[in-house]
């Protein structure tokens, strides 16, 4: 079973991802980690499979004007696969906070979800 990136070219994709999500620019955050997603399995997979439906929520939401948050509840069966802790021990998030602010960002524009950077920096 895979866990977090272990390569230097998959930390750089998923700090460009993460830098790209905090902006606000979600659907490129989604392509930035969908190359990990196609690679990973196990828990790793669940977890990036949770976090670009999260990305593409957003984006459908408050680029595209939908109202449905289907998305987002196709996000949240990827990430209650995961294992207790698995997020935090391996990216520093923090799921259930992530899931709460996502959700209120859906509903006010004023609301931005930010994932730490892997260097520590970042809110989640």
């Amino acid at each position: 079973m895979s866990t977090a990136p272990s390569t230097h070219g998959n930390q750089e994709a998923w700090t460009s991802g993460v830098a790209l999500f905090n902006a606000g620019h979600w659907w490129e955050a989604h392509e930035a980690w969908e190359p990990l997603w196609l690679q990973a399995a196990g828990a790793e997979r669940h977890f990036l499979q949770g976090v670009i439906l999260l990305a593409a929520a957003l984006h459908k939401r408050w680029v595209h004007g939908s109202l449905t948050h289907r998305n987002y509840h196709k996000a949240l069966r990827h990430l209650e696969q995961l294992p207790p802790g698995y997020a935090a021990r391996t990216r520093g998030i923090d799921v259930a906070r992530l899931r709460h602010e996502v959700w209120e960002a859906l509903h006010d524009p004023a609301r931005r979800p930010a994932l730490p950077l892997p260097d520590g920096s970042g809110i989640l």
